[in-house]
């Protein structure tokens, strides 16, 4: 018997830095046991070139990635999530659209490295935020999410949204 594949939305208002890196490295650490995207409330209409760089420095393909507004997600024919996760406190704040399937949700807040100041220190603002989403995707992927009842794993998730490191 195969696994279930879990579909995933990550959600920034801007979709062009930390949503995108969690859309890549879901689908990449997820093994195809977890589909990914990523949408925005506003989309910037265009991936942040910071987001770009590491992701092609870290082995990740770019290819495809782009700037997106959620509204695509709540139509008739989306993918019905069974994860929605925010990565800004702004996208988090915000009504969103009404989503099919009742999907769990988390705020899973990380700093935004496109406003850095300095081009180096924007490249390192990007890793950290690249490494705390793994870090709490890779704590996400190890739950037994089968075996835990809607409250539990809503408390999970949000256990996992305040970890710092």
């Amino acid at each position: 018997m195969s696994e279930k594949q879990y579909n995933v939305l990550v959600l920034c208002t801007g979709n062009s830095a930390r949503s995108i890196l969690g859309e890549v490295l879901f689908n990449n650490l997820g093994k195809g046991r977890f589909k990914a995207w990523s949408a925005g409330s506003k989309p910037a209409g265009r991936v942040n070139p910071g987001a770009l760089e590491l992701l092609q420095q870290q082995g990740y393909s770019t290819e495809g990635l782009r700037s997106k507004s959620w509204d695509e997600f709540a139509a008739p024919g989306a993918p019905e999530f069974d994860f929605i996760f925010t990565v800004c406190d702004n996208a988090a704040g915000e009504a969103c659209p009404v989503w099919l399937g009742h999907p769990a949700t988390a705020h899973w807040g990380i700093p935004d490295p496109a406003h850095v100041e300095g081009e180096e220190a924007r490249r390192v603002a990007f890793k950290r935020a690249s490494e705390q989403l793994a870090r709490r995707i890779q704590l996400f992927m190890s739950l037994p999410i089968e075996k835990l009842d809607k409250l539990v794993l809503k408390e999970k998730l949000a256990e996992i949204g305040r970890i710092k490191d």
